[in-house]
């Protein structure tokens, strides 16, 4: 099987695989990602065969979704490109990014892990929690966790350790502060800091109109 088939079949099996998923973390959400990377990926001297697998698995068991197991979706990536003969490298090198992507990883002094792949698809994913989508997004998965929009009562959280993050109920409008607003200066590619600048104005302006409205200013 080439490289080339192995992609194909692995967009395939994770398209399968999340066609039930939460709206934010979907097939869509993971072709954005991979596209993203695509992107990225041509300015960075990187293995595109990497990159590629990378961001096309790196949310294939979100632990959100599996009681915070961390372990379920590298499991279940290193078993389904051993099955379509990945070479043992890739797919270790891939495992790696599916367990150091996520922001609570980068809460966790014990990670360690690097590699410019690794950057390409981190910036690729974050770059999909910011601007117009990250904003839908993030409401998305508040409903879905039947959060509040907002409650001015319940201020943000800027120093959480990983635990806390993981475990927090805090109202939507609280993650913008504790994790989106941050994400523009944590970029690792050029390109991603680039985009990541635009999409993070947009959000100030977002959040500045939402304050308005909250308060019936206009």
């Amino acid at each position: 099987m080439t490289q080339q088939e192995q992609i194909e079949n692995t967009k395939t099996f994770v398209k399968e695989t999340l066609k039930h998923a939460e709206g934010g973390h979907d097939w869509f959400h993971i072709l954005r990602v991979y596209k993203n990377a695509l992107l990225i990926s041509k300015k960075e001297e990187v293995d595109g065969f990497v990159v590629q697998l990378g961001a096309l698995l790196h949310d294939i068991a979100d632990s959100k979704f599996h009681d915070g197991d961390e372990t379920v979706g590298p499991k279940l990536a290193q078993d389904f490109l051993t099955r379509i003969h990945v070479e043992k490298e890739v797919i270790e090198h891939v495992v790696n990014i599916i367990e150091n992507i996520s922001y609570n990883s980068s809460l966790d002094p014990s990670k360690t892990f690097k590699s410019p792949e690794l950057d390409v698809v981190q910036d690729a994913d974050r770059l999909d929690a910011l601007g117009a989508i990250g904003i839908a997004r993030t409401f998305n998965y508040g409903g879905f966790k039947n959060r509040a929009l907002y409650n001015p009562d319940i201020l943000p959280d800027l120093n959480m350790s990983k635990d806390v993050y993981k475990k927090s109920t805090a109202p939507t409008i609280n993650h913008f502060y504790e994790k989106l607003l941050l994400l523009k200066d944590l970029m690792n590619t050029k390109t991603g800091k680039l985009i990541a600048e635009k999409r993070h104005e947009f959000m100030m302006v977002y959040l500045e109109q939402f304050y308005a409205e909250w308060e019936g200013e206009k």
